[in-house]
């Protein structure tokens, strides 16, 4: 009797939206915003529909806010132009993880601007 391998994938909506709003762990505990969505993706994108575009979007919006802030830092010196990239990373960090998590909700592929695809 031969045994065959079926990769089948599962739909959960449910965690594709918890790897979303787990990038807001940065605003409530102070760190864990990017290596909790690095987790779930890498150990359920195989067997969950959607998590390998959802995880890899969650991770490139992380290293490119954290791109942004390395960029704004010493922009600061510069008239204070970097505290206004700074603010607009906050609300970015922010805002669109939440809007995400409502889109994987509703089975929507993820849509982060200004992000930089560093994960392809």
């Amino acid at each position: 009797m031969e045994v065959i391998n079926q990769n089948v994938l599962r739909k959960d909506n449910t965690l594709l939206s918890i790897t979303h709003l787990t990038q807001l762990l940065h605003y409530v505990i102070g760190f864990g915003g990017f290596i909790i969505p690095l987790i779930i993706w890498l150990t359920s994108r195989k067997s969950v529909e959607g998590m390998n575009e959802h995880g890899k979007a969650a991770v490139n919006l992380q290293l490119s806010l954290l791109l942004y802030i390395i960029v704004s830092v010493p922009a600061i010196l510069l008239f204070g132009l970097g505290i206004l990239g700074l603010i607009g990373v906050a609300v970015l960090g922010f805002i669109l993880p939440i809007v995400n998590a409502v889109k994987a909700a509703n089975g929507e592929s993820p849509s982060y601007f200004l992000t930089i695809p560093f994960i392809q």
